[in-house]
């Protein structure tokens, strides 16, 4: 239960979570591979400092002993001969140099190397310096003695040490130097001291190396400690947002829907107002086929009552709700002759009025091939009868021609019904498009009437609701090129 809440609460903030989680991931990898550089880099200068420091640590030791030596010979010899001291005072002296430097870890080997009469003399005891100045000293002999590795070093180097009288120092398994010294007490150059020394530094570099790790772990914690800090604030911050954006979509939603529930209430009162004269109308007209209604005429004027009737029908149920069910508009189970409602709107509609011959006559050219449509016939009816009463209305002349024709493109398969007249004609204004790409005479209060104050502009903007927004048709409107107006509806099949 507490997985799924966590789980939960982490998806519903998931899109900014992913991207801290990222920039924290990123940062944290950074900041390990900056820490492997540092300390590669760290290492390395370890090792050049520890070699060079080696080198020069094993150079002066040598330096150091091998100077140590000249002096005590120096002191010694120099003005009593080796016969005034004695033999214990010798040895003794020389083996505490000797063994001195043996003492330290890091001095493997030490001796000298003494050169005599084209022979080679190896020293490192007091006793062997005691036998050398007495001469009772053996020859070395690289056969039998452990000494080889620096008496063969001498011999390779002997010319260039002797010429020059500098250090020569080699480098073996990169840790153990071979050095060799001039020995050369009080100025005469007698051989060479040999030491090979290891020097050990480790301790130092292991030293520094877990100092810069913990200070590393340090840094990074920090840095990790930082992180979750600003991944725990940006969270919080991130969930007061789309707290504060949920109202404020919700609170958009609610007026959004209140805005639209306005614009149907208004467009079915708006409706229910443009109609209700026309209800008054048809009612007249039942009427008058009933009070005319015999045997003889019985069947047309039945047919046209039923018809008339269902028209008043339809009024009264726009009155009922002003938001209807799709499947009162359009359905597979409408099948509407397009050509007899217009026939009918035309003949028993706007022929009836008693002054028709002198304001207005129609032409009709319907194409008989015109499909049915699925759309509610009373609907239709309410899309046709305000565009020909526009022509009717605003044509601004005495006697207005209007032609209704419909054609089917087959290749197609598009429906066109045009309704056209031979009046003045739409301003120009009023054909052009608005903020929503619609022509002005389709949008509400827009009128061609002169007279202010009348309810008036409801007409086109009701034939341009039902047939495009709930029918699915195109609807336009254009001025023709000598006189007139011509209104075009689109039908795809």
């Amino acid at each position: 239960m507490f997985k799924r809440k966590i789980l939960n609460k982490i998806y519903k903030y998931k899109f900014e979570i992913r991207h801290i989680t990222i920039f924290f991931t990123i940062l944290i990898i950074f900041q390990i591979f900056v820490a492997f550089v540092q300390r590669g880099s760290l290492d390395d200068f370890l090792g050049e400092t520890q070699a060079w420091y080696r080198k020069y640590s094993a150079e002066r030791l040598a330096i150091v002993t091998s100077t140590s030596m000249e002096l005590l010979f120096e002191n010694l010899f120099l003005h009593k001969p080796v016969a005034a001291f004695e033999d214990k005072e010798i040895i003794y002296s020389f083996n505490v140099i000797f063994k001195q430097q043996l003492i330290q870890k890091s001095v493997e080997d030490i001796f000298l190397i003494l050169s005599k009469n084209q022979r080679l003399y190896v020293i490192d005891s007091g006793q062997r310096l005691h036998s050398y100045l007495t001469g009772t000293l053996v020859p070395y002999d690289i056969r039998n003695d452990s000494h080889s590795e620096g008496v063969e070093l001498y011999i390779t180097e002997k010319d260039e040490i002797r010429s020059n009288e500098v250090i020569f120092s080699t480098l073996k398994d990169q840790n153990t130097f071979n050095i060799l010294v001039p020995f050369v007490p009080d100025g005469e150059y007698l051989g060479v001291m040999y030491m090979r020394i290891t020097p050990d530094f480790s301790f130092l570099t292991d030293e520094v190396s877990s100092n810069f790790n913990k200070v590393a772990l340090v840094y990074s914690s920090l840095i990790f400690i930082g992180l979750i800090a600003i991944f725990l604030v940006s969270s919080q911050a991130v969930k007061e947002r789309n707290e504060a954006q949920n109202r404020f979509y919700e609170e958009h939603e609610e007026n959004l829907k209140k805005q639209i529930r306005l614009e149907k209430e208004s467009l079915f009162t708006k409706r229910i107002y443009h109609t209700h004269h026309k209800a008054e109308k048809i009612i007249g007209f039942i009427k008058e086929d009933v009070r005319q209604m015999n045997n003889e005429n019985l069947d047309d004027l039945k047919g046209r009552v039923i018809t008339y009737s269902n028209f008043i029908s339809r009024i009264i149920y726009d009155m009922k709700w002003y938001d209807h069910e799709i499947n009162t508009i359009i359905s597979p189970m409408f099948h509407t002759d397009v050509n007899q409602v217009i026939k009918f709107i035309v003949k028993y509609i706007f022929l009836r009025i008693s002054s028709k011959n002198e304001m207005f006559e129609f032409e009709l050219n319907l194409d008989d091939c015109l499909p049915f449509v699925n759309v509610n016939e009373f609907v239709v009816w309410e899309i046709f009868e305000p565009l020909i009463q526009n022509s009717i209305d605003h044509g601004n002349r005495k006697s207005i021609k209007i032609n209704i024709a419909t054609k089917y493109d087959k290749g197609k398969n598009f429906s066109y019904i045009m309704i056209s007249d031979n009046g003045e004609g739409i301003k120009k204004d009023l054909l052009e498009k608005g903020e929503k790409g619609i022509k002005k005479i389709f949008l509400e209060n827009e009128t061609t009437k002169k007279i202010e104050g009348t309810n008036s502009g409801y007409g086109c903007f009701i034939a341009y609701q039902m047939a495009v927004g709930r029918c699915g048709w195109e609807l336009d409107a254009e001025n023709l090129e000598n006189s007139g107006c011509r209104f075009t509806i689109k039908i795809k099949n």
